[in-house]
């Protein structure tokens, strides 16, 4: 038996066996699309109208993967609200000119409170449809709440130890019914509700009456 010689072909670059790309998206990626369905369900839907089932088929994940990112709809839209809720925060150091320029101070802290939740109105809408029925999201707006009512407060009592506001009723049960009515009246505006005060005008709105409250007069 005659043997022949086995013909080896030189392996070029072009027929050299590729490394396989990973198709499987990461978790990143698949937190990201949960977000992104979200969003683009809100601004479709109402919240209460959006179901998990809904969130994990937009994403292409099933129920149960879904549950490994988030632990409900809520936590999904608390993520997608942090930022808007972060930026409102940074609207009360503008307030510590408050001595040398009270409108002013008042109208920058009011004004990057509502354009925080403005830039987003889908989901300033949504955050405010939420707030009554989800617990998580009540609790997270309430810390809030409770420390700009509490940094009101205080600059309430510092306006009055220097003379410039009138001690009238305690600065406390002031500071929350201002808080309060900033954030209902923030809420009309993004739902557009037929008594709600135009979006161009309550900024200016809402700087005169917590001017008016505070020192009884616009100084």
């Amino acid at each position: 038996m005659i043997s022949t010689p086995c013909k080896v072909c030189p392996v070029t670059t072009a027929s050299k066996p590729r490394g396989r790309r990973s198709s499987r998206p990461s978790a990143e990626d698949r937190e990201q699309a949960i977000l992104a369905t979200a969003a683009q369900l809100l601004a479709e839907k109402s919240y209460a109208e959006i179901s998990v089932d809904d969130l994990a088929r937009g994403a292409g994940l099933s129920r149960p993967t879904f549950y490994f990112y988030f632990p409900s709809k809520e936590a999904v839209l608390l993520t997608l609200l942090d930022p808007m809720i972060q930026r409102a925060d940074t609207g009360f150091p503008a307030m510590k000119t408050l001595p040398t320029e009270p409108r002013r101070a008042l109208r920058a802290g009011i004004g990057t409170f509502f354009d925080a939740f403005a830039s987003d109105p889908v989901l300033g809408k949504a955050s405010a449809e939420a707030i009554g029925t989800g617990p998580e999201l009540r609790a997270l707006w309430s810390r809030f709440m409770d420390r700009w009512i509490g940094q009101t407060a205080e600059l309430i009592e510092a306006e009055r130890a220097r003379g410039a506001a009138p001690v009238t009723i305690p600065a406390r049960d002031l500071a929350t019914a201002l808080n309060e009515m900033n954030e209902r009246t923030m809420v009309a505006a993004l739902a557009d509700e037929d008594l709600a005060v135009s979006r161009d005008r309550l900024i200016d709105t809402l700087t005169h009456i917590w001017l008016n409250s505070i020192y009884g007069q616009v100084p």
